[in-house]
Order: C-alpha cells, then structure tokens, then sequence
C-alpha cells in the first residue's frame, strides 16, 4: 500500500550524468518530433475530472465517474462536499490541492490566449475553480480553514470505488490554537492566483477570491506553525518539511500581483533573508518547497520601472532562481545540479519523481519567455551562459520524455500516445465503473477482485501523469508498483501551462528547439 509521498530528504543514491553526455535523447530532434501537443494539452485537463469529489456538475466528461464524498464535513457542522482527490487514494489533502490549483492558475496567467487558442479555456477555468469552490467552503471563519478530509490510514486500508467509500471522513482543521501557516499560505496563493484568472471573466467571484485569500494571509501570518505539527495524520502522507517561510512568502508574492497592494511587496522584501527568499539555492521545485517558484516570480518583477527601489533584493531573488535553472541544465558546479537518468530525465528522488520533472518544464518554460522579451542570457558556473532558446529546448525535452521520447518509448501521459500505463495505482480507475455496476463494492473487496489482477484497468485515467521511471529509465507497469504507477493532481497541473506554450508554437508554424544537445 502506498504510504509516503514525499520520500525522506537524504542522501541520493543516484549517478549524476553530465548535460552533454544524456546520449538517448540526442536522437530526438524537432526534425522527428511528431508530438500533438494540443492533444496532450486536451487531455491534461481532461484528468482533473477523473478526480472530482462532490456532486458532479451535469457537463462532467469522465463519465466512469459518479457523485461521492456527498457527507463530507457532516460530522463536524460544515459542508466540505467538493474539492479534488490527490491520486489513487480518496483523502483530500489541502496542501497539494491548493498547489495543484496555484499551478493551474499560474498556467492561465501565462498562457491563457495559448490555452484558448487550443479550445481549452472553460475547461482549464472549471478546473480552478472546483478546487477555489471547495476552498471557500473550507474557510469557514477568518482563523478557521479544514486541512483534510480523511485520513490516509484507513483509507488505505480500503481498495474501493469513491462512489462506495466507507472509510472514515473526519475532518481536521487548523485554527488560532492549531497553526498551519505553509497550508493557509498555499491556500492564499492558489486563491489569490485565481483571483488574477477570473478577473475579466467573473469579477465578483474573484473579488470573493481575493477577500477569502487576504483573511487567510493574515491568520497564517499571525499564527504561525507548521500545519503538519496541528494535523498529525497528515505526517506520513503530506509533512511540511521545507517548513511554512516559503509559503508565507509565495503567497505575499502572489497577493502583491493581484492587488499591486505595496504591503504585501514589502513583505517579500523586508523578511527575504530572514524567511530564506534569498538564501536557498534549489534543485527542485515541489507541493512542499515553493522557494524556486517564488525566486522565480519576484525574478520577474525587475525588468519594471515601479521596482527599482528594490533591485538589490530582487536581484538576490533572482540570483537564486538562476542556480535553479542552471541546476536543472547542469551548468552549475558538480553536486550542485540536479541529477538525470540516462536518457535524459530529471531525477530528484524515487518516489513520484514526475513531479519535479513536470514542474521544472514549467518553470523553465516562463523563465525562457522572461529572458526572451528581456533580451537577456544568464550567466552559469564557470562562465556558461544560457540563452531561452537554450532553456526551453531543455524544457521540451522532459515534455517530450513524458510524451514518448525515451528509451521505453512509452507516454507516462496516461491515455497519450499508442503506449501507456494501463495499470495505474488508482482505486477508481481500477474497478468496473459506478455507471455500468452500481452493486455495492466492500472495502477489501476491491482487493480481492481488481487490485492484484493483472488486466489492465477498465477506466483509462485519461491525462494523468504517473511516477515514471526509475533511475535508469526503467519502469513496471504493475497496480502494487505505486512508487510508478500513481499518479497525483500537481503532477499534470504544470504541464497544461507547458502543452499550451508547445501547441502554439506548432500552430504558429515555428522551428521548435533541437533537443540534440540534451
């Protein structure tokens, strides 16, 4: 069963592959390439529907699916109906969901017109916002939000539909004399993201966004504690290791951009230093770590005439997201860059290393748009310069690795391509559907029955991205496998941002990058 998703902070029992020598992928070059990425882009946003708790809407496409979690919050007098399951499980955890939805919301921001353009932009909107809903449900006073929903051991204990779930659904929350400033501050940031999202489209909901993200702020800022220490079930599943200083600051940052509200900059500048904005050096970028994202973000700040006064700090910030970068191109010094498979693949730990990947070619991809309409090249270890088109060819390679491009040939975009996990580590997916047999299935019924079958399941979990390979680019396609084989909401969430910058390009008849040089 699986048990931890974030695999302890130790000691990487990898070999590192120098940039140049990732001989595989030297093979794929834009003239083979022959990826849909509007396709991949469809799909990707298809798979958050597969995940959907509550009642579902009458427009809902994943028709394998049926309402659940119906009493949620009963128990304690509040209606937490709705909101995502993470992955294969039916807990909903509050940290990767609303960074699930921060992502979401920053693929909108910088790539809507794409994201439209492709035919996508309601469904990529009714993504934010089922999770945005279930947040404004959970913020039930100003000091008051519900972390979870569930709680990962008896629920894994269980092998059954969503649609039959008779585990527990005890409700835990963080308040004044339970703090969990890294959740309310991810909260913050997802709302305060989607507030920028729904501007145009639906002013007073994001207004409602916005107010909800304000209050949830304030309370994370004046209690402060990790959310982990007040939810103790969340500990094996979902701890806090990098602590709540980078939430805190991710989601001032992200609040200052929907507001312009100068209090919330000076936040992010007065405690860089003492929160670590600007002295962690980052190879990975994750629903528990934001520094990268963060350094990344205020990066972009520079290049207006309003934050001169800033610079120094700014300039600190973005020295700290150009390390990560150039971690991620191996351009940093020896230990310093983040390690690579064999063919190619980012490789930051074992257990679901997708994510990492997945949220690098995001970060990556933003960040190569920045340098190109800045006209600017970053300046490496050694001297090695990087220009965007250098930056996103690299980051087209770990999108087209996920696609297809590896030495397995196979697409860990679950439903792409002729050549996917069929069996992925999934309750739902793996048990005939609600839809076509609605007779009870018991908690360990589905163990007996579908888990440890070896057919493939009958529901394709459509766009979701699994664990991927190991190390060596190995992978096994097996239900048990769940270090592979699971797939979680913030693994795809980054990759509708990366399709839709991809799928135009394409359309606009442009040369994508070479990857050879990778």
């Amino acid at each position: 069963m699986e048990r931890k998703r974030l695999d302890p902070h130790g000691t990487k029992k990898i070999l590192r592959f120098a940039c140049h020598c990732c001989f595989l992928l030297s093979i794929f070059t834009s003239t083979t390439r022959a990826f849909d990425y509007a396709d991949a882009l469809k799909k990707s946003l298809l798979y958050f529907e597969s995940q959907r708790s509550g009642r579902l809407p009458y427009n809902q496409r994943v028709t394998w699916r049926d309402n659940s979690g119906l009493t949620d919050g009963l128990e304690q007098g509040v209606d937490l109906v709705g909101g995502y399951y993470d992955a294969g499980d039916h807990v909903k955890f509050g940290l990767p969901m609303a960074f699930t939805v921060t992502m979401l919301s920053w693929g909108v921001i910088e790539y809507g017109d794409q994201i439209a353009n492709a035919g996508e932009f309601e469904h990529a909107l009714d993504a934010i916002k089922w999770g945005t809903d279930y947040f404004i449900k959970a913020h039930t006073n100003p000091n008051t939000f519900w972390a979870e929903v569930g709680d990962g051991d008896t629920d894994h204990y269980c092998w059954q539909r969503p649609e039959d779930m008779t585990t527990s659904r005890q409700a835990y929350k963080i308040d004044e004399n339970n703090p969990g400033s890294d959740l309310a501050g991810e909260t913050t940031a997802a709302m305060a993201s989607a507030a920028i999202v729904f501007r145009r489209t639906n002013p007073h909901y994001s207004h409602l966004l916005l107010h909800h993200a304000q209050q949830l702020f304030e309370f994370g800022n004046k209690y402060r504690g990790k959310y982990d220490g007040s939810v103790g079930v969340v500990k094996s599943y979902y701890a806090s290791v990098s602590g709540y200083m980078d939430e805190l600051l991710w989601a001032a940052l992200w609040l200052y951009k929907a507001t312009d509200n100068e209090e919330y900059l000076k936040y992010v500048i007065d405690k860089a230093r003492s929160f670590g904005g600007i002295g962690w050096a980052m190879t990975e970028f994750s629903w528990d770590v934001k520094y990268a994202g963060l350094q990344i973000l205020a990066s972009k700040l520079i290049m207006e005439e309003k934050h001169k006064a800033h610079g120094y700090i700014l300039e600190q910030y973005r020295s700290k997201a150009e390390y990560y970068i150039c971690s991620c191109l191996n351009k940093n010094n020896g230990s310093n860059n983040a390690d690579r498979t064999p063919g190619g693949l980012l490789y930051i730990r074992q257990w679901n290393n997708m994510q990492y990947v997945s949220n690098a070619a995001f970060l990556l991809t933003i960040y190569s748009d920045f340098l190109q309409s800045s006209n600017q090249k970053i300046n490496c270890h050694h001297g090695d310069t990087l220009d965007h088109q250098e930056i996103l060819s690299f980051a087209l390679s770990q999108a087209d690795y996920i696609l297809g491009s590896n030495p397995l040939n196979m697409s860990y975009l679950v439903g792409y391509g002729p050549k996917y996990p069929t069996r992925v580590h999934h309750r739902g997916a793996s048990i005939v559907s609600y839809r076509e047999n609605k007779g009870f299935i018991g908690c360990t019924q589905g163990y007996d029955n579908w888990y440890s079958g070896s057919d493939p399941n009958p529901n394709v979990l459509v766009g979701a991205l699994v664990g991927g390979p190991d190390y060596q680019d190995n992978f096994m396609d097996q239900r048990s496998n769940y270090v592979q084989t699971e797939a979680c909401t913030y693994n795809t969430a980054p990759l509708v941002g990366v399709f839709a910058k991809l799928s135009q390009l394409e359309n606009q008849n442009q040369n994508l990058p070479s990857v050879a040089s990778y």
